[in-house]
């Protein structure tokens, strides 16, 4: 069967040189963007009931974009005034570089990682005598607790952000021909909002093993699957499904 129309589980996105935009022009089919998750910040109430004092540690773990962004949410709900001193260790040159949005960059002590988690352990065991803070989500990937506790370092997890799933009742009637999945709170989401889901003609593809077990797990049939080998983005392992559909 042909594919016309795919719902991408997550925000549209931002820059308009997106994989998602060129093909579309290349292959003629239709990209809607509909995030089936979202963040929502813990209060400083909590954080405090966590039995955490911003006031003692001296070094911060980043590992996203949103755990920049609640950890100086929460110091400013907490009249918390970040010190100069402060050691901030990156996952990524992405969450390094969006850093910059609350401080100025070569006034800090800044250590990076390349792109997973592991990466950035050597950087924290050169730091081992630093009291560490982890501002998390409340579903945060086994590793990084492992790979911590491995170090043998100081250090708490806070849970300053929540993935809820959203409402989306609004697509009750609207059929789509391939629905993209990026993680297992994604597929959960999909059944919460539509319990009678039947994926009939529907393709589904997902992103990771974890988002492919739970789509198993509530009885979908997984027909597009990334990273691969061939095909290590979404956007390609679509590019190469749809090609070959739509001949």
């Amino acid at each position: 069967m042909k594919v016309k129309t795919i719902l991408v589980s997550q925000p549209e996105p931002k820059v308009e040189n997106s994989p998602y935009f060129e093909l579309q022009q290349k292959l003629k089919v239709k990209f809607d963007f509909r995030p089936f998750i979202h963040v929502e910040g813990v209060s400083a109430k909590e954080i405090r009931q966590q039995k955490i004092d911003l006031n003692n540690y001296t070094a911060i773990i980043l590992t996203s974009k949103n755990s920049v962004d609640h950890f100086f949410r929460v110091a400013e709900e907490m009249r918390y005034k970040v010190p100069e001193t402060l050691k901030y260790f990156c996952q990524s040159e992405a969450v390094a570089y969006y850093l910059q949005k609350y401080v100025v960059y070569r006034k800090r002590k800044i250590y990076v990682g390349l792109k997973d988690f592991v990466d950035i352990a050597p950087l924290i065991k050169k730091y081992k005598d630093e009291k560490f803070l982890l501002p998390a989500s409340d579903q945060l990937n086994a590793d990084v607790p492992t790979t911590l506790n491995a170090l043998k370092i100081d250090w708490t997890e806070g849970v300053f952000y929540r993935t809820v799933m959203s409402d989306l009742s609004d697509l009750k009637d609207v059929y789509y021909d391939v629905l993209a999945f990026f993680s297992p709170t994604g597929i959960k989401s999909l059944f919460m909002n539509f319990p009678d889901f039947e994926q009939n003609n529907t393709r589904i593809a997902v992103f990771g093993s974890t988002t492919q077990k739970e789509a198993l797990d509530h009885g979908l049939r997984v027909d597009i699957m990334a990273p691969s080998p061939e095909a290590p983005s979404m956007t390609m392992a679509l590019e190469k499904y749809i090609t070959k559909a739509n001949k």
